[in-house]
């Protein structure tokens, strides 16, 4: 009897095929979602204001202006200034610059290592459990003490933010990988694979790591999410970035001081927070719906 080859074997539903099913490219299934597109539109738009911030204002997010501290939004300063005379808008559209960056830099380092130990412990089942139990011993803090920990012990910097967070949330992504790779382990494509006598450098490249693609893209837009809240989270509380550093959290954290004077300190850098947050969520659940292969046939009548 000969070996089974990969185009002969049935996918199963609900598993990762080792083939395309066709049917509308993804682009074109996720134009046809009002949530996700209104949510990657928001994302853009808050992309494109932190990186042509020096264009959209025309004050310096640093120059203190005494004579104007704590005043309301007017016509020369649209969202009012701070307790040092800033300009707010300034400070909204700069702090965007690093919140942003936090969060996109977390979400890249989480996804290469957690593909990277999820994998190896998928795949290997004599290294799983040792691996697994470092995750879950990481895990077993709640991600913002476990942050906070780490950010005294490395001092507040910027870059030391994004080390503790990516440490955070690396185990989570490491988990959903690992999960991912124990299925697709054991079906019969890759059991055939092996049979045939494919190396398992070339089965991880070939079959595995391209179906966890789906599962880590929905899961870094929440990564992305999760980090902007921490690092607003982290500076509001001063353990994050430094004061002088423009983040939403830093402003946040100046404006508790004058909630009741002057509240547009917080108002819109918390605005800006809430709409990061709200623009990702909307295109990791539309993501998730378009990419699971359960939902694949349904997503576009829905």
């Amino acid at each position: 009897m000969k070996p089974a080859r990969e185009r002969d074997i049935p996918a199963k539903p609900g598993v990762p095929s080792p083939r395309g099913r066709g049917g509308p490219s993804l682009s074109r299934r996720l134009a046809g979602q009002a949530g996700p597109v209104a949510g990657l539109l928001v994302i853009i738009l808050m992309v494109l204001c932190a990186l042509f911030a020096p264009i959209l204002t025309p004050y310096d997010p640093l120059k203190l202006s005494i004579l104007e501290r704590l005043s309301p939004p007017s016509r020369l300063h649209p969202l009012g200034t701070d307790d040092f005379g800033r300009d707010v808008f300034s400070l909204v559209l700069y702090g965007g610059r690093a919140s942003l960056l936090v969060g996109g830099l977390v979400m890249v380092f989480t996804s290469i290592v957690g593909v990277v130990f999820g994998v190896i412990s998928g795949f290997y089942k004599t290294l799983d459990n040792p691996l697994m139990r470092i995750m879950d011993g990481l895990m077993a803090f709640p991600a913002i003490v476990l942050a906070i920990a780490l950010m005294a012990a490395l001092g507040p910097r910027l870059s030391n933010v994004i080390i503790a967070l990516s440490i955070v949330y690396a185990p989570r992504t490491a988990r959903l990988i690992r999960s991912t790779v124990v299925v697709i382990r054991e079906l019969q494509y890759v059991e055939a694979a092996q049979a045939l006598g494919a190396m398992g450098g070339r089965i991880l490249w070939g079959h595995v790591l391209p179906n966890t693609l789906a599962p880590l893209i929905v899961q870094g837009t929440f990564i992305f999410a999760y980090a902007v809240l921490a690092e607003a989270a982290l500076s509001f509380l001063g353990v994050g970035a430094p004061p002088y550093i423009p983040t939403w959290g830093n402003i946040l954290s100046t404006g508790r001081l004058y909630i009741q004077d002057a509240p547009w300190i917080i108002w819109f850098p918390g605005l800006a927070i809430i709409l990061a947050g709200l623009g990702l969520n909307l295109l990791g659940d539309g993501l998730r719906d378009l990419l699971d292969p359960r939902l694949r046939g349904t997503s576009g009548t829905s």
